[in-house]
């Protein structure tokens, strides 16, 4: 656990580099969506606000967290690297055949996962049923969950906040990923969203919005939550996509785009094992 967000910002800007060079590796990933939600991945992870331990990643008693904008995988693959989950050699196997980092996470394969997701308007849903679980069972863990705000165009998401709201599941934290920008175009020439705080307030939540690459901000929210006893917490994460690399950010055409392709063929995913073992 780091305390000084300090720290944290400096592991947020690992996690990006290791992100970069993965996906230069791999040849395509989604930098922007990725780097859009570092700074908030890193101070969960790293900053003490999930109780999770890599040494013991099926603990029941364990926080649960679900990246629902499961495309931003390989920011999630790096910040489980940089929090001890996975070694950091294995991210030069992202995309490989065979290869545990897919495109979209997998529960079955990667531990500190915890429910495979890709389609859009899946993981929040599932986050929800999660969160009844533990109320249901007398646990004290909090669940956690990650989306887009493009994703908030699919009505499961809004079945899920109503349910939520209207179970006053107050162990669960959403966390939107307010960069405005979705797969090309801004959401708002998409299908408008705002206004969006007033909409999860409707349903029964307690909303907040926060810098969402304000790491020592974050870090306060977090540790206050849950914000209202009884409701759910919505917390509105205003984020750049491609925050961190000017010529990415806030541009609609890093949601998924890599500069430049290898030149020369990838290796296997065995030699990229041996070559990690030398």
């Amino acid at each position: 656990m780091i305390t000084d967000s300090g720290a944290i910002a400096t592991h947020a800007n690992t996690i990006r580099l290791a992100d970069l060079h993965m996906v230069y590796r791999a040849g395509q990933g989604h930098l922007g969506s990725d780097y859009s939600c570092i700074d908030i991945l890193a101070t969960l992870y790293l900053g003490g606000i999930l109780r999770v331990d890599p040494a013991h990643p099926t603990d029941p008693e364990r926080d649960r967290f679900v990246l629902s904008k499961g495309h931003a995988a390989g920011g999630l693959y790096c910040t489980l690297a940089e929090a001890g989950f996975i070694e950091h050699a294995e991210l030069g196997t992202f995309l490989l055949p065979l290869s545990r980092l897919s495109g979209q996470p997998d529960r079955r394969k990667i531990p500190g996962v915890e429910t495979n997701t890709g389609p859009l308007g899946h993981g929040f849903p599932v986050a929800v049923g999660v969160a009844l679980s533990a109320r249901l069972t007398g646990s004290g863990r909090r669940t956690y969950a990650l989306c887009g705000d493009g994703e908030l165009e699919e009505g499961s998401m809004w079945e899920a906040a109503m349910f939520a709201g209207n179970q006053h599941l107050d162990s669960l934290t959403l966390i939107v990923d307010r960069n405005r920008l979705q797969q090309g175009a801004r959401t708002e020439a998409t299908n408008g969203l705002e206004p969006l705080g007033d909409k999860f307030a409707a349903f029964g939540w307690s909303v907040v919005e926060v810098d969402g690459h304000d790491i020592g901000a974050l870090s306060e929210l977090f540790a206050s939550l849950p914000l209202t006893t009884g409701r759910p917490t919505c917390v509105m994460a205003n984020t750049s996509k491609g925050r961190g690399v000017r010529f990415m950010e806030d541009n609609v055409a890093w949601h998924h785009k890599c500069r430049t392709r290898p030149s020369t063929p990838r290796p296997s995913l065995n030699w990229v094992a041996r070559r990690d073992n030398d």
